[in-house]
């Protein structure tokens, strides 16, 4: 019986995960990024050299690329190859607060508008964040929340079906996606990604701002034990919104 081929250490780093082949490249490179074995300048392999090493279409791998460069982790200069990004700067989040409860500690009044709630099948990014199956049942909710009727945020949230089955039976006006999730499926651990962007139109008109006026992006996950709850795209106007952190060393 002939010998099999032996398998490249970066296969070796794909696992078996139930997500489309593309985003289990794009984990891979991530692993890669976050453990130091890919720092920043990196040359990451070719187009050629992924497909041979991991036995995927050079259509998988192109997306995979693709997609990560439009994320900014990776920089692609044509005639030259494809290089691990320079990271962004951070700013640290320590804690994740009810926006109702902040607003009300300002001495200010919350209500919202809820623009959107409904089920939907989860696409192969909803699965990747909430670690599930594409075309799994997610609940999905927009809402704007204002302070002193000016919009603030944007909670654009999607949620775990399994988790939280009576989540589109809720009145959002009465009480936060936060506050219902926190007393159904308790926090116990947070991940939160910042960055600046310039929202979309749509985006630009539920804030009530000028298209092109800068917005803070809030990326936030949230989990109950091992058990992911909900992802969330959180936008906030710049001009209405900071972030303050402290710590002790």
């Amino acid at each position: 019986m002939p010998t099999p081929p032996p398998v490249s250490p970066l296969a070796a780093n794909l696992g078996d995960s139930p997500a489309p082949l593309y985003a289990r490249v794009k984990q891979m490179i991530t692993q890669q990024i976050d453990c130091g074995n890919w720092p920043p300048h990196y040359r990451v392999p070719s187009e050629s050299e992924l497909v041979s090493q991991l036995g995927f279409s050079r259509m998988t791998i192109n997306r995979a690329l693709r997609e990560m460069t439009a994320d900014g982790l990776l920089v692609r200069m044509q005639g030259v190859g494809t290089f691990v990004a320079e990271p962004k700067s951070q700013s640290a989040l320590f804690e994740v607060h009810n926006i109702a409860d902040e607003i009300a500690s300002r001495g200010h009044r919350h209500t919202c508008q809820v623009v959107t709630l409904e089920e939907e099948a989860a696409g192969s990014e909803r699965a990747l964040a909430l670690d599930m199956r594409e075309g799994q049942k997610v609940f999905h909710s927009l809402i704007v929340h204002y302070e002193n009727d000016i919009p603030v945020q944007i909670e654009d949230r999607f949620v775990n079906a399994l988790v939280a089955p009576e989540y589109l039976k809720q009145d959002f006006t009465l009480q936060t996606p936060y506050a219902y999730l926190n007393q159904v499926a308790p926090l116990t651990e947070g991940e939160h990604v910042v960055e600046a962007i310039l929202a979309e139109p749509s985006e630009c008109k539920l804030l009530q701002i000028e298209k092109g006026e800068p917005c803070l992006l809030i990326r936030r996950r949230t989990w109950s034990g091992r058990q992911p709850v909900t992802a969330a795209r959180l936008i906030h106007p710049g001009s209405r919104h900071r972030l303050e952190g402290r710590f002790h060393k």
